[in-house]
């Protein structure tokens, strides 16, 4: 057959060409299609890469029906898990069954244990923040350590470097991480100046970094700042304008940023001390936390809750899907994204549907396009229930949840994918019940002055269009 398909000049038949190219051609897609999903396999088996569902058979579809894009994308972005890559879980005895329910769940997910503290104070505005913030840097005498996503290069950004470059100079140990894709958001603040002032700078997951060492889709979000490791200046604040002041032509935004003293400082350093290990490769230098066996510690007291790329669990998703039906009369929650995954979603939705009343604030319109077109299906869903959301007029960038008097919860983390499932974040879990109220205070502040969504059915084109957007949710 093959030669009658030969010319006489030897010369293969062109529709025998064509097959045998088409066929090449097919082969080989088919090849790298297989090699794909066996590397999604292998990864995800020796890795313990858990994904929800709906981030595992987007990954096997990308691979599948572009294999050429997937598999790169795959090898860059899929990895989200480095568990106990560099934060070992704190060896520490079970509570009793008359400790708190969050605080069981925190211990067996290896978290800290409780620590006390004391002068909590939660900033009103941007100007108080930052009044806290600088009083909390010059207040340090040994020992200074930031963690922050962004340095702004701007009043903000220039006023912390000159301030660290002072501490520096008065001889305190000062120690700054910033996340390396971060900084670049952030118009690339200039290290050099503060290196040279003796101040030591880190970048966490710099663009350029040892392959298979971390990965460039997984960000540290943490925002911290810590004195002599007895003063903790926290929450959803980068070291940015915006955060803080208003400009000329825009305003500031609001944010949940609060500060204490106390033993719980030490455990939010401890965190520091992993992640600047893990950045520059150096051991931690890690101190004793001072808090007494199990939980028998002095009131008010409260818990570091670190989430990402280190932990084996996802502990703030975790958490608060428990909370969603642990909760007996409400859950406050703030956020300014809200894409939070099947499971959350379904446990707020099942909260509400029992009694409790659900109440989450966003702001009209975010600094995420992308984030505020696709939390719609997620909010239907909510209100449908019977939860009720509420649209602030500014741009709200507070991240906190409040469940009955039980429980309060703020720092960086938002109820998004990236924040849930991806990035490394920083949550404190407050357990005084005065102090809760506080923090539901604040969230009922902006509620108050917040507009009541109304959901309603979307139309064929956007309902496509949320489903598309949604499938890459997971890296939202």
């Amino acid at each position: 057959m093959f030669l009658v398909m030969i010319n006489r000049q030897g010369n293969q038949d062109p529709m025998m060409s064509t097959i045998l190219r088409s066929t090449q051609w097919l082969t080989l897609h088919g090849l790298i299609v297989v090699v794909g999903l066996l590397a999604y396999v292998l990864t995800s088996h020796s890795l313990q890469q858990r994904r929800s569902p709906t981030a595992a058979i987007s990954w096997v579809l990308a691979i599948a029906l572009i294999p050429y894009l997937g598999l790169p994308l795959y090898l860059m972005f899929g990895t989200r898990k480095f568990a106990h890559s560099h934060l070992p879980a704190h060896a520490m005895p079970m509570p009793g069954p008359e400790a708190a329910w969050p605080r069981q769940l925190a211990a067996a997910m290896g978290q800290p244990p409780v620590a006390s503290y004391h002068g909590l104070e939660l900033h009103a505005d941007g100007k108080q923040a930052l009044e806290a913030l600088w009083a909390v840097i010059d207040g340090a005498r040994h020992e200074l350590v930031l963690c922050t996503f962004i340095v702004g290069r701007d009043a903000i950004g220039r006023a912390l470097v000159e301030r660290l470059i002072a501490k520096a100079q008065q001889g305190v140990k000062v120690r700054l991480l910033i996340d390396g894709v971060g900084r670049m958001m952030g118009g690339a603040v200039d290290l050099r100046k503060l290196r040279e002032s003796g101040v030591q700078v880190a970048l966490y997951g710099p663009l350029l970094h040892v392959p298979f060492r971390s990965s460039a889709n997984l960000r540290n979000h943490r925002k911290m700042v810590v004195a002599d490791a007895t003063r903790l200046w926290c929450g959803g604040r980068n070291f940015a304008a915006e955060y803080f002041e208003a400009a000329r032509r825009r305003q500031a935004w609001r944010d949940l940023s609060f500060a204490l003293a106390g033993p719980l400082a030490a455990q939010a350093r401890d965190l520091f001390e992993h992640d600047w290990a893990f950045a520059t490769g150096a051991p931690p230098a890690i101190g004793d936390l001072p808090t007494l066996p199990g939980f028998a510690v002095a009131e008010p007291c409260a818990q570091v809750i670190a989430s990402g790329p280190d932990q084996a669990d996802d502990t703030v998703h975790d958490l608060l899907v428990t909370a969603c039906f642990k909760a007996h009369t409400r859950i406050l929650a703030t956020t300014p994204y809200f894409v939070p995954g099947d499971a959350l979603l379904m446990a707020l939705a099942l909260a509400a549907r029992r009694g409790v009343a659900v109440d989450l604030v966003l702001p009209r319109r975010s600094n995420h396009h992308m984030a505020d077109f696709v939390r719609h299906r997620g909010l239907r869903a909510l209100c449908v229930a019977g939860g009720r959301v509420w649209l602030t007029p500014y741009m709200l960038h507070a991240k906190a949840v409040v469940v009955d008097t039980d429980l309060a919860l703020a720092g960086s983390l938002n109820l998004d994918a990236r924040s849930l499932f991806l990035n490394y974040e920083m949550m404190v879990a407050f357990y005084a019940p005065a102090d809760v109220e506080r923090f539901a205070g604040f969230i009922e502040e902006h509620r108050r002055v917040g507009e009541r969504y109304v959901g309603r059915p979307p139309g064929l084109l956007r309902d496509l269009g949320e489903g598309l957007a949604l499938w890459m949710a997971f890296q939202l």
